[in-house]
């Protein structure tokens, strides 16, 4: 057995836990410096370390360890607004008062510990309302649509332009799911869009968030660090959260 540790940071820790997960690891933990993932010998290490070059990995030789279980170690509970968010395997009573919300790490890009998914999921808590229509655009692993589902959305649609995130979204029962954008989406529908995805996506879909939006809507928008603000927008307020951001408006 062997591992690679992988210089990576916050933004980049969702895609690269997935990709990891893809390449046959056995097992992912938490490093200082970014994450370290676990192989079994039938892996060929140089062809890891060609394909993951950019995040400067480093080879070490492993001990047999139960690694599994340390990536189930490793991936504690964590409170996030009114959301307890909790791997599937784990059993810790929700805390009152919070909405059980479960996170299967590394199976696509939401595992909530990103600071622009903790905003949004923050902003889906304190703003969606009992019966909204919900549309979650570029919705990875779906949890943003599970936090909406919990705090009495009536009806959920999640789009992604990545069938495999969409595939791994569709386990989670409630929401409509499909591969594509917005712009699939019929004129007025939503009462409340949440898009957590880069800048300049957001900027080129922003016709179609205004299109899709009835006239009392609010639109949570996130995914994009403070010095990479879409512009054309005007947001009522603005959170923050380790040098990411995240507009309501």
């Amino acid at each position: 057995m062997f591992s690679l540790i992988l210089h990576s940071s916050a933004d980049q820790e969702d895609s690269l836990v997935a990709e990891l997960w893809e390449s046959g690891t056995t097992g992912i933990v938490e490093e200082p410096c970014g994450i370290r993932a676990f192989f079994d010998r039938p892996s060929d290490p140089d062809e890891l370390i060609h394909r993951f070059a950019e995040f400067s990995p480093e080879l070490r030789e492993e001990a047999a360890v139960d690694w599994e279980q340390a990536t189930r170690d490793a991936w504690p509970p964590l409170v996030v607004g009114r959301f307890f968010l909790v791997a599937p395997w784990r059993s810790d009573p929700t805390p009152p008062g919070l909405l059980r919300l479960e996170v299967n790490p590394g199976m696509a890009c939401g595992t909530g510990r990103h600071p622009a998914t903790q905003l949004c999921l923050e902003a889906i808590g304190e703003y969606v309302e009992p019966g909204d229509r919900v549309l979650d655009v570029g919705t990875g692993s779906g949890i943003l649509s599970a936090a909406a589902l919990l705090v009495g959305a009536s009806s959920v649609v999640s789009c992604d332009i990545d069938p495999l995130s969409i595939e791994v979204a569709r386990e989670r029962a409630g929401s409509s799911y499909f591969v594509g954008s917005a712009d699939a989406v019929r004129p007025g529908w939503a009462d409340f869009v949440v898009a957590n995805i880069d800048s300049a996506t957001l900027e080129r879909i922003a016709p179609e968030l205004r299109r899709v939006r009835s006239a009392e809507s609010k639109l949570i928008l996130s995914g994009f660090p403070d010095w990479d603000a879409p512009e054309g927008f005007e947001p009522t307020q603005v959170l923050s959260r380790d040098g990411w951001l995240c507009f309501v408006c």
